[in-house]
């Protein structure tokens, strides 16, 4: 099987299989150790757990760094736990949406669109050169930086920016 094992794309230093779920994969890339904890704190290891399908926009720890000061600690503290579910929900899109269906929506959409989170908001993604980029309710923009990570309840999609409903 080591053949195989060179398909699994690599996050964070660490292969991601396609028979795990999103949970399980994301607990082993060392880019994700801040979204982990986030997800533990807001109480949604078993949602993500779950059958899904599910597609999550995974910011990486440069990404929740790039906050203000103190924001992170603030949210990962137990009466933050709403604002901080709020913040999460807003990175996962229900079904299993891949880059080449993004690609899809977006053209047939001239140029844009737009999809709904789970936390009820929607978010616009564009192409921008050979990327995608997704931009939140504020304005701010991240880039798509691994698209397509298969899991076994959906696919993770890596991005360099935390998005704020």
């Amino acid at each position: 099987m080591t053949g195989a094992q060179h398909s699994n794309p690599m996050v964070g230093g660490a292969a991601m299989y396609a028979n795990k779920d999103i949970i399980d994969n994301a607990v082993n890339s060392k880019d994700h150790t801040t979204l982990v904890a986030a997800v533990k704190a807001a109480g949604l290891v078993d949602t993500l757990k779950g059958a899904g399908p599910f597609t999550v926009f995974a910011p990486t720890n440069a990404a929740f760094s790039a906050l203000p000061k103190g924001t992170v600690e603030g949210l990962l503290k137990p009466e933050k736990k709403a604002d901080l579910t709020k913040i999460l929900t807003y990175h996962v899109v229900p079904g299993a949406v891949t880059s080449t269906d993004l690609m899809a929506k977006i053209k047939q959409g001239g140029g844009k669109a737009s999809l709904t989170t789970v936390e009820g908001e929607a978010l616009t993604a564009r192409v921008v050169g050979n990327g995608i980029t997704l931009t939140d309710s504020k304005g701010q923009v991240a880039n798509v930086t691994i698209a397509d990570v298969k899991q076994s309840n959906g696919v993770i999609h890596v991005i360099n920016k935390v998005l704020m409903p």
